[in-house]
């Protein structure tokens, strides 16, 4: 049961990571795709590169553990954000679906806030 304990969060933060660094790739592949969705929800055009980089960032941050915390922290928002500009249409139950899920996956990334990154990870606590 210990060595559970101890390999879980690093298993956790494999799955988060497999979401974000092959969605960003993804989403390299059809920037103009990407920005067409990024500014149906309302946000300017110019904020694509930098999702995309974002997304490749918090996937690769969390998947070894450095700067764990924070880069949780900011996807908690980025998932909570993405949830309700996007997600949030209450007569489409597939967008509920994936409303939920992002909440759920804020939820995860606030678990790494507030507990840390586990072992093995770059950060020590």
């Amino acid at each position: 049961m210990e060595q559970l304990k101890t390999y879980a969060p690093l298993l956790g933060r494999i799955f988060l990571a497999a979401m974000f660094i092959p969605a960003g790739f993804f989403k390299m592949g059809d920037v103009a795709g990407f920005t067409g969705y990024l500014t149906s929800g309302g946000l300017p055009a110019f904020l694509a590169w930098p999702a995309i980089a974002f997304e490749i960032a918090l996937g690769l941050s969390v998947l070894i553990g450095f700067q764990a915390r924070i880069m949780a922290l900011l996807g908690a928002g980025f998932c909570v954000v993405t949830a309700l500009l996007y997600h949030l249409q209450p007569d489409n139950q597939m967008e509920m679906q994936a409303f939920f899920k992002n909440l759920g996956v804020a939820a995860a990334f606030l678990m790494i806030f507030t507990h840390g990154p586990g072992k093995p990870a770059v950060d020590k606590a």
